[in-house]
This record gives structure tokens, C-alpha cells and sequence, in this order.
């Protein structure tokens, strides 16, 4: 078989109006479609065959001042890209108590703040649910068994106390990320002082960072979530969609509203039309 009639069948195939060619046709069109949007995910993030969102499911890291819709923070019902981190080098910290180097003009900021924005598993665990929070600062455990933390001025001390996030006479056992939900409410210390994780972030323990978002849509997965744990008819139990400010579940609404309105309008448009041939033919 040539070129030539591999192309005369692929031709057939597709401009065939058989009620199962076409309805296999559609399906074929549909995995590829997401095959291609996987695709063009995994080699953003670089998380390959693995997962290339989160859906976030706190209100860790919302910021006070947020416009309606929170678009470029991160909140409950947001799904966040993870891009896969290759070592220290990829993430950068937010720095001392006014954002220290990254305080300057051309500092990398992202979601409203100094630093990046991780996923890390606490403790190295899987089984855990992952933890959302940005880079504050990097915790050196030096071989004499002193601390350094260069962006708060701490050089090879015997303990890290660090007023501004929590930590006094902090003793960790080894090297890494101190990290901080952004909501002043409900994170008013770093997690090694706010029993979140008591231990700083191992490296390999970070999943990826947060670039991007998809706004809102994530709303849908907390909600199917909750309905398959049996946590939304558990009235002992606040569901995680809960979590989800009401703006974006108004601008969630009004999204899914207009997704649905563009084939609804076509499909109208296509009726009226036909209908108004069939009376010109008919005359």
C-alpha cells in the first residue's frame, strides 16, 4: 500500500457521513485533542507522564488585597501548574523581612509576593496530601553543627530565631527551605513553627513550582472530591469546595455560562437557518 492510498482512505474516512464511522471519527478527534494538551503540558512543566496541575484546596496563600476573581493569586478552586524543578538553582527564595535582595526593581515576584511559590510532600511522604507555600529562605546545617541563613544575616549560630516568621532557638536536624503560606490570617508563621512540617524542606522533597493558573476550574474538582469521600453530605466535616471564595465561584458560573451558550448559539443559528431555506424552497 502506497502513500497515495493510505491518503485516499484517510480521505474516505474522514468525509464519511456513516452514523458509526463518524461517531468513532469524533472519538478519535477527542483523544487527540487531549493527547495534544497533555503533550504541550508535560513539556512546559516537564512533570512527563505524571501530573502537570494541582488543584489548590486551601486559602493558604490568598492575599487581602485580591481583586474580584483573584486572577494571578493563588486560591481555593485555582488549578496551578507544577513545572518540575531540576535543582537549587530553579527556585528562588523571597528573601529577609522586606523581601531582601528580591525587594529590588527587577526582583522575580510571583502570585503578589517575592520568591517562588512550591509543592513539596512534608516529610518526604507520599501518602500525605502536598502542601502548597512559597520559598522564604534557605537554612544552611553547617558540618559544626551551626546555622546559616543568609537572607535574615544569620551566619553559623548555634540556633535560628527569626521573629519575623515564627522561629525562636529553632534547632532543625538538617539543611532546607523554610516556607510560609501567604494569608496573613491563617499563616502568621512559617510552617517549621507552625506544626505544618517542623523539619525545613528538603530539596527532594519538592515536587515542582507553581507557574501559572487556570482560574477557578478547580472549583470542580474539590466538588467531585468531596462527593466521592462522602465529605459534602458529612455534616461533622467541612467540605474542601467550601474553601472557595464566592467571586470565584461567581466567575465560575459565568465561564461554564458562556462555554455552554457558543454550541447552544450555533446550534440555534443552524436551525433558524435551515428553517428559513426549507420556507424559501418551499415557495
Amino acid at each position: 500500500m502506497n502513500l497515495n492510498e493510505i491518503r485516499l482512505m484517510f480521505l474516505k474516512f474522514w468525509r464519511s457521513e456513516d452514523d458509526k464511522i463518524t461517531f468513532i471519527r469524533d472519538i478519535l478527534v477527542a483523544v487527540f485533542v487531549v493527547l495534544l494538551i497533555l503533550s504541550f503540558l508535560w513539556g512546559y512543566t516537564g512533570q512527563w507522564f505524571g501530573a502537570p496541575m494541582v488543584a489548590i484546596e486551601s486559602g493558604s496563600m490568598m492575599h487581602a488585597d485580591e481583586p474580584y476573581g483573584r486572577v494571578g493569586y493563588i486560591d481555593a478552586g485555582d488549578m496551578v501548574l507544577l513545572v518540575k524543578v531540576n535543582n537549587e538553582a530553579d527556585l528562588v527564595v523571597r528573601g529577609g523581612p522586606n523581601g531582601g535582595e528580591m525587594a529590588k526593581e527587577d526582583g522575580f515576584r510571583s502570585y503578589g509576593d517575592y520568591g517562588d511559590v512550591i509543592v513539596y510532600r512534608k516529610y518526604g511522604r507520599t501518602e500525605e496530601e502536598q502542601i502548597i507555600h512559597r520559598a522564604i529562605c534557605w537554612v544552611e546545617y553547617n558540618d559544626d553543627k551551626t546555622y546559616t541563613v543568609e537572607e535574615y544575616g544569620i551566619y553559623n549560630e548555634n540556633a535560628i530565631t527569626i521573629s519575623q516568621i515564627g522561629l525562636s532557638n529553632y534547632k532543625p536536624s538538617h539543611s532546607g527551605y523554610i516556607t510560609k503560606g501567604d494569608n496573613p490570617f491563617t499563616n502568621d508563621r512559617c510552617d517549621q513553627a507552625g506544626g505544618i512540617c517542623s523539619e525545613p524542606i528538603k530539596f527532594e522533597w519538592v515536587t515542582g513550582k507553581a507557574r501559572g493558573e487556570l482560574p477557578w476550574v478547580g472549583t470542580i474538582n474539590l466538588l467531585f472530591n468531596d462527593i466521592i469521600s462522602g465529605t459534602f453530605f458529612n455534616d461533622n466535616e467541612q467540605p474542601t469546595v467550601y474553601n472557595v471564595p464566592q467571586d470565584c465561584t461567581v466567575c465560575l458560573v459565568i465561564l461554564i455560562s458562556v462555554l455552554i451558550s457558543i454550541p447552544v448559539s450555533l446550534d440555534v443559528y443552524d436551525y433558524y437557518k435551515g428553517k428559513k431555506k426549507n420556507k424559501y424552497d418551499n415557495s
